[in-house]
């Protein structure tokens, strides 16, 4: 089993300052290597407090490459919508290169409406966007020179540089949330998958939708879910601090999506008053996908997840509810000297 950190911001200036997140969420990165988690993964998102302090994974990734030696580096993900497939494979293959092989290029379709309408792009066409860009990445990566026209893109004998040095590129990974047809098409394809914050028994389920719709075998696909944690040293300072920033995550994220209150698309069926959802769930409804507690609470709750789910990786979310860096550092130390070693 593979640990690592995640990060999704829901920051905004009132709160604390671009630069104190950054300083805060790259000091962790570095603290996290050196306590044995071996992934860093970062989101892309835009124009609200929900990610906005992320509008480039590659770029805050390329910092924490220049700190870390050996910390693979994961987009969790980049938005193929709201890119050219041969951006995005210039620029993943630059990001390679400079950290010496261990860039991993998680993809998403996205979801938030107002982010579509201020780039312009049909909500509709995601899907397409999606896969296709999945489908040119290895092909621009191999250095051989690609033509492909469609609604969406058009490739007119294209060879990206700089090629990855990874020999076959990077790994690819879909990071999928709802939709039953994004979890059969990544395990038809063969991509690895990422599940996010929802119902253990539902991410349960979708996982097994991914394994089944599979020809490969489950060595060759690997599945990661990355959840928030938190740990203090009772019970009770647990859950008080993490409803506290769950609360705040909650309200960050109906926010941003209150611009499903009034929208539908037949790309997003089950999206529409996604806030009017999340709010009626609370912050109970929140704590049934996170791990929060003592150390020992947080060994019972990640050996029950790991005995529903069939997981190969966790990346734990730290920075939600806008965390202080002290909060962050207890959980990851906690974590490693009380936890990781009773998961076993």
């Amino acid at each position: 089993m593979d640990f690592g950190i995640s990060f999704l911001p829901d920051s905004n200036p009132s709160e604390k300052t671009a630069s104190q997140y950054y300083e805060d969420v790259l000091d962790i990165a570095v603290l996290a290597e050196s306590l044995g988690f071996s992934y860093c993964k970062m989101t892309e998102h835009y124009l609200s407090s929900y990610g906005g302090y992320c509008p480039d994974p590659l770029m805050f990734l390329t910092a924490v490459a220049e700190r870390t030696k050996s910390m693979r580096l994961m987009t969790g993900a980049i938005i193929p919508a709201y890119h050219n497939p041969i951006e995005v494979a210039a620029k993943t293959g630059m990001l390679d290169v400079l950290s010496g092989g261990r860039l991993e290029v998680g993809l998403a379709r996205g979801y938030m409406p107002f982010e579509f309408d201020a780039f312009g792009i049909d909500m509709d066409s995601s899907r397409q966007r999606f896969e296709e860009t999945a489908e040119l990445l290895p092909r621009l990566w191999s250095g051989e020179k690609v033509s492909f026209h469609s609604r969406c893109f058009s490739l007119d004998s294209c060879q990206s540089f700089p090629l990855p040095v990874q020999e076959t590129g990077p790994r690819l990974w879909g990071a999928a949330v709802r939709s039953r047809e994004s979890f059969s098409w990544l395990g038809e394809h063969g991509f690895n998958l990422l599940v996010g914050l929802a119902d253990l028994q539902k991410v349960a389920s979708n996982v097994n939708i991914y394994r089944e719709s599979s020809s490969l075998s489950k060595d060759q696909l690997q599945v990661f879910i990355s959840l928030p944690l938190l740990i203090r040293p009772t019970d009770e300072q647990a859950l008080h601090d993490g409803k506290k920033q769950l609360a705040k995550y909650l309200d960050t994220w109906a926010s941003a999506a209150d611009s499903w209150s009034f929208r539908r698309s037949e790309a997003y069926k089950s999206y529409t008053n996604m806030a009017a959802g999340l709010r009626a769930q609370g912050v109970e409804g929140l704590l049934k996908g996170a791990i929060v507690g003592s150390p020992m609470s947080c060994v019972k709750q990640m050996k029950e997840m790991m005995s529903l789910i069939d997981l190969d990786g966790v990346l734990f979310q730290l920075d939600f509810g806008s965390a202080s860096r002290e909060s962050m550092e207890e959980t990851v130390r906690l974590f490693t000297e009380e936890v990781r070693g009773k998961l076993v």
